[in-house]
């Protein structure tokens, strides 16, 4: 099994490079920005850059996040993409929020999470990260409490 993984996610980190280093950054402002979908916490912003994260097929998306912007211990039913086009994009892997476990990912640095495994994240300053996947886009967290889409207001 292991001859398999190690391979595939090299592939993946290529890929995703390759999509992320062909799309150039100083565009993002020309991008048509609004709201995230409710799968994301509030605050977030987000642009599609190509395909429809909705239907099936390869889609990328940017994200801006707001400073300590937090998305908790989720997965997603296919492999993604990540590129950090500005600011630093901090990733832990598990079911569990464990700040401890952050990594940074620093503005350029690129990387890859196969599908089905559980990852959490937080921005630290202004950041923006470009997503390559395959749709339609799903999120599932592993805790109901943390999922945006199952509070209610008052």
């Amino acid at each position: 099994m292991r001859r398999f993984v190690a391979p595939l996610v090299a592939w993946l980190l290529v890929c995703g490079a390759a999509t992320a280093y062909g799309q150039d950054a100083s565009k993002s402002a020309g991008l048509t920005w609004g709201p995230a979908p409710s799968a994301f916490p509030a605050g977030a912003q987000m642009a599609v850059v190509s395909g429809d994260p909705g239907k099936s097929g390869p889609f990328v998306v940017q994200l801006s996040l707001p400073d300590g912007y937090q998305i908790k211990p989720h997965t997603h039913p296919t492999d993604e993409s990540v590129h950090v086009v500005k600011g630093t994009f901090l990733v832990g892997m598990g079911k569990t929020w464990d700040g401890a476990a952050l990594k940074p990912m620093a503005t350029g640095a690129t990387g890859a999470v196969p599908a089905n495994m559980a990852h959490f994240a937080q921005a630290k300053g202004q950041t923006v990260v470009q997503v390559s996947a395959a749709g339609p886009f799903a999120m599932t967290y592993l805790t109901a409490s943390d999922d945006p889409r199952t509070k209610t207001t008052q």
